[in-house]
């Protein structure tokens, strides 16, 4: 690239709680460049941004946008530089509609010094970056009417209306479908096209070789190399991200029995009532669930775990009927969810890793009404050994762990209770290709260990990758379940957008 770098990074260091999180790193980002940022969890790759967004300072080293040395003091301060950042965590409101997101804090106002927001103004404001990503929603939507994949298009429309020179993008795929990540992409490259620098931090490494110009790689809080266009492989971005190879294996297919020990009838949920599903699980199997982000596969596995009580329906296992109203039954047949949103509904964030991983068992652990704090302690630490959970200590709080050692702590909770039958929702959602190969691992070692597992998944690597089984749901109808020797892409697809082959 020609000319000075609209973003220059020089010998960053920054150490929290004596973790020397950041080791002299260094970046440069050119107008009309995107540059993939990537890096296993705890690489490095969120902190470092968030020095320049202004939510975190260094400790060392300096930031130059434009070629001037700035301190980005706070957000304000970022915004003002012409910087935008979407977080991997979703930033917004509930209780302000999609209008009041993208403006939050910009919004039009009349009336003079009465300043009155001028809600025609804003919605007008908003709606044309909704439709740039293709979002169908009115600017008024309350925001929690909206999916996770929905509000994850609003945290972007908001950042394309700062209208910024530097636009950092933290995981922002990792709700979306297939044909939402296209469109995104296209975006991406209208960007670059007007001059916008993009900083792009993805854990899926197919979309780096679509849409980066080239790679820098972070690892352990330092720089571990960059590569140029030409050499974005698979293999060259995961060498430099582990510092080693791992080798692909097919993990799917473990000689699972072929009865339905688990089954589902006639289920209709509260989303879509006149919609009947019904499908099986075998114990030692996974079945996918494919489908696009509103197909109705979230709210199926809600119903099953009684957070939203289906309107008819049967659940069985091995043969006997179950009842359940709610996550109490749920849990008391050996039925367990991971939820697609580990942060808000999987887990306790400003309690413990020891309190997560013990919060539903605490029963085992209690005599005559009080806990045992050795038997809660020993039994935390070794689920989190088995899972090989990587946190400072047990008494850290779970907001504090990387994307992949809070899933890893969702799944422990679970793991101590001994489950039968395990759903799992986005099970990878943000998490790097060290930590997915371990997800994948345990979720096997589950099925062989005689677990029937459900996984809901937008990823379709990991979906022909896993599982046993795909069964495919397209707006709120199960339409078809492919054994795994029948399972391509496009069959999931055609099944998943058109309702048949």
């Amino acid at each position: 690239m020609t000319g000075s770098p609209i973003l220059q990074l020089r010998e960053i260091h920054k150490r929290f709680a004596g973790v020397h999180a950041l080791r002299g790193v260094n970046l440069d980002v050119h107008a009309g460049e995107v540059v993939a940022l990537l890096g296993e969890n705890g690489a490095g790759k969120s902190t470092l941004m968030k020095m320049v967004g202004g939510i975190e300072q260094p400790d060392s080293g300096e930031i130059r946008v434009g070629g001037a040395l700035v301190t980005v003091r706070d957000v304000h301060t970022a915004t003002a530089l012409g910087i935008a950042f979407i977080h991997q965590e979703l930033n917004l409101l509930d209780n302000l509609d999609v209008a009041g997101n993208v403006l939050l804090g910009r919004e039009p106002t009349r009336w003079g010094a009465l300043r009155l927001i001028d809600r025609t103004k804003m919605r007008a404001t908003a709606l044309p970056y909704l439709r740039q990503l293709g979002l169908d929603v009115s600017p008024d939507t309350p925001m929690a009417a909206l999916s996770i994949a929905q509000q994850q298009l609003v945290e972007i429309a908001r950042a394309l209306s700062l209208h910024a020179r530097l636009l950092i993008m933290d995981e922002p795929t990792s709700s979306l479908t297939l044909a939402e990540t296209a469109r995104l992409h296209e975006v991406v490259a209208e960007l670059r096209a007007h001059g916008v620098a993009i900083v792009y931090i993805t854990h899926r490494l197919a979309e780096v070789g679509a849409i980066a110009d080239r790679a820098v790689v972070l690892r352990d809080g330092a720089n571990a190399g960059s590569l140029s266009r030409e050499e974005l492989t698979h293999d060259n971005m995961i060498r430099l991200m582990v510092g080693r190879d791992i080798a692909r294996q097919d993990d799917a297919g473990g000689g699972h029995q072929r009865r339905d020990d688990f089954r589902v009838d006639g289920l209709r949920t509260r989303r879509y009532p006149h919609h009947e599903v019904a499908f099986g699980v075998g114990r030692g199997e996974i079945l996918g669930m494919a489908g696009l982000v509103g197909a109705g596969r979230s709210e199926v596995a809600r119903a099953i775990f009684g957070i939203e009580p289906p309107i008819a329906g049967t659940i069985a296992f091995e043969a006997a009927a179950l009842q359940i109203a709610g996550p109490e039954d749920a849990i008391r047949h050996g039925i367990f969810l991971v939820p697609e949103d580990r942060r808000s509904a999987g887990l306790v964030l400003d309690s413990s890793v020891r309190e997560n991983v013990s919060l539903p068992a605490l029963r085992r652990y209690a005599r005559h009404g009080i806990v045992s704090d050795v038997e809660e302690r020993q039994a935390a630490a070794a689920v989190c050994a088995t899972l090989q959970v990587k946190a400072p200590s047990l008494e850290v709080n779970a907001a504090t762990l990387s994307g992949g050692n809070q899933q890893k702590v969702v799944l422990a909770k679970w793991l101590a209770l001994g489950p039968k039958v395990l759903i799992v929702d986005e099970p990878t959602r943000g998490i790097d290709v060290a930590a997915k190969a371990e997800i994948y691992r345990l979720l096997r070692d589950l099925a062989r260990g005689g677990v029937a597992v459900l996984m809901i998944s937008s990823d379709m690597e990991e979906i022909l990758h896993l599982s046993d089984r795909v069964a495919v749901m397209h707006e709120g109808r199960l339409t078809g379940v492919l054994e795994r020797a029948a399972c391509t892409e496009q069959r999931i697809m055609t099944l998943a957008t058109v309702g048949a082959i």
